[in-house]
C-alpha cells in the first residue's frame, strides 16, 4: 500500500525518536561518568548547605586533585586507629606531597571535611561500614579525621577486629564495620588453592548473616567490595555448583570474576531491601582502582609514582570499567526496587577521584624492610593520612545534602532539586 507525504514523514520522525531513543540507552550504558548522580554542592569553601539557596547542581565526583599546602589534617603521630600496613610515615615512605592534595570538583567546590560538623550532622545516629579490608581502611580514615574533636570508645561485643564498634560518647554515634568480603555467604574450601591465596565457595543466592542481620537498626550503611573476586572462587547458587573463576578443576565451568561480583551485589542489596525494620540510607561507595605496573600483584608490580594524574592521563577501561559499570547497573536496580518500599540508595562515587591516584598506596611502605615476613607491594589500599580522606569529603557532603532534602521537603527530579 502506498503511503502519503504526511504518513512517510511521522513514520521517518517515529524512526528517528527510536534512533535516538537507542542512542541515548547505549551512552549512558557503557559511559560511566553520564550514569554518576548530579548532587548538590556548597559555591564556595565557606559556603554552606543548610539552606537550598546555597545549592547548585553540582557532580561532586568529576574534578581534579589540586595542590593543598594546608594538608594532611591529621598524621600517624596523632591518630592511633591507622592499620600498621596503611602506616606509610611509620615505615618510612620518604615522599609527603602524597598528602597535600584536595579534590575540586569542575563546577563547584567541595569543602575539606569538618569534624564538629560532621558530629552534629549524625548526633545520635549510626553508621556501618560493610566490605572488606578497603572499606576498613575508608572506617579508620573517619576515625582520624574525627579525632581532632573526640576519640571513640570500644563498645565491640567481640573481640574479632573484623567486627569493631565504636562510640563517640558526647554525640551518641557509632560507627561498625563488618567483614564480608565477597558480600554474600562464603566459605574457604582450600587455604592454598591454586594461586596460593586460597579456594573460596560463594553461595551467590545466599545472604552473610554476619551483616544482614545486625543492620537493620542502623541509620546510614555503606556498603563496599571488589578485590577478593579476583581470587578462584567457586559458584554455587541453590547449593549447586554453577560455575567458578580460575579454579581450575576439571568439569567446572570458568564464568570469571563477573558472574559472581553481579550476582553478590544483587544479592547483597536484595537483602538489605528485604529488611522489614531497616529504614537507613545506603551508599554504595563505587571501587577505587589499584595501580600496579610493570606486572600484577604477584608478579613484581608496583606503585611508586609520587605524584597524582590528571584527568586527561587516565582512563577508566577494560576490567576497571566492567567492575565499575556492574557496579553502577545492579545500584540502580537495587535503588529502583526500594524505591517501592520507601528506601533511600545513595551513590558516593569514589572510583574518577581514585583512578587519578597512583601515588597514595604504601607500595612497600607497610612494613619495615627488615621484618622476615612475605607481603607483596601492596597498590591496593591506601596510606593514611592520603587521598582515601576524601571520601569523607564526599560522606560529609552527601549528609548535608539530605538533611537539606528532608528539613525542605526537597527531592530529585531531571538532577535538579525540586519542592514538594
Amino acid at each position: 500500500m502506498w503511503k502519503t507525504p504526511g504518513a512517510l514523514k511521522s513514520q521517518k520522525l517515529v524512526l528517528l525518536s527510536t534512533l535516538l531513543i537507542v542512542l541515548l540507552s547505549v551512552f549512558s550504558l557503557y559511559d560511566p561518568f553520564l550514569l554518576q548522580p548530579l548532587l548538590p554542592a556548597t559555591s564556595s569553601p565557606k559556603a554552606s548547605s543548610s539552606s537550598p539557596k546555597f545549592l547548585e547542581t553540582c557532580n561532586i565526583f568529576n574534578g581534579e586533585w589540586v595542590p593543598n599546602p594546608d594538608g594532611p589534617y591529621y598524621t600517624n603521630d596523632t591518630c592511633w586507629a591507622i592499620h600498621d600496613h596503611q602506616n606509610c610515615m611509620k615505615h618510612g615512605r620518604p615522599d609527603t606531597e602524597f598528602m597535600k592534595w584536595r579534590w575540586k570538583p569542575d563546577s563547584c567546590e567541595l569543602p575539606i571535611f569538618d569534624p564538629t560538623q560532621f558530629l552534629e550532622l549524625v548526633q545520635g545516629k549510626s553508621l556501618a561500614f560493610v566490605g572488606d579490608s578497603v572499606g576498613r581502611n575508608h572506617m579508620q580514615s573517619l576515625v582520624c579525621l574525627l579525632s581532632k574533636v573526640e576519640y571513640p570508645t570500644d563498645v565491640s561485643s567481640s573481640p574479632d577486629p573484623e567486627f569493631k564498634r565504636l562510640k563517640y560518647e558526647s554525640y551518641n554515634f557509632t560507627i561498625a564495620t563488618f567483614w564480608s568480603p565477597y558480600l554474600v555467604k562464603f566459605r574457604e574450601a582450600d587455604a592454598d588453592g591454586p594461586t596460593h591465596t586460597g579456594l573460596f565457595n560463594l553461595y551467590l543466592d545466599e545472604f552473610d548473616e554476619e551483616w544482614t542481620t545486625q543492620i537493620d537498626k542502623f541509620d546510614y550503611v555503606i556498603i563496599s567490595s571488589w578485590h577478593w573476586f579476583s581470587r578462584p572462587v567457586i559458584f554455587s547458587e541453590n547449593r549447586q555448583i554453577v560455575g567458578c573463576n580460575f579454579c581450575r578443576k576439571e568439569n567446572i565451568t570458568d564464568l570469571t570474576m563477573f558472574y559472581g561480583y553481579r550476582k553478590a551485589f544483587r544479592t547483597a542489596f536484595r537483602a538489605i531491601n528485604s529488611l522489614k525494620n531497616y529504614k537507613g540510607i545506603t551508599f554504595l561507595r563505587t571501587f577505587a582502582p589499584s595501580h600496579f605496573e610493570n606486572g600484577e600483584w604477584n608478579e613484581g608490580g608496583n606503585c611508586l609514582r609520587t605524584r597524582p594524574f590528571r584527568s586527561d592521563e587516565a582512563t577508566l577501561e577494560g576490567r576497571n570499567l566492567e567492575v565499575y559499570m556492574v557496579q553502577i547497573e545492579e545500584f540502580k536496580r537495587a535503588q529502583a526496587e526500594g524505591r517501592k518500599r520507601g528506601l533511600k540508595f545513595r551513590l558516593l562515587d569514589s572510583t574518577q577521584a581514585m583512578l587519578l591516584r597512583p601515588d597514595g598506596h604504601p607500595s612497600s611502605y607497610g612494613h619495615w624492610p627488615q621484618e622476615n615476613v612475605t607481603l607483596y607491594n601492596d597498590c591496593v589500599h591506601w596510606c593514611l593520612p592520603g587521598p582515601i580522606d576524601v571520601w569523607n569529603d564526599f560522606l560529609l557532603e552527601m549528609l548535608k545534602v539530605e538533611r537539606v532534602l528532608d528539613k525542605e521537603e526537597l527531592h530529585y527530579q531531571d538532577g535538579r532539586l525540586r519542592a514538594g
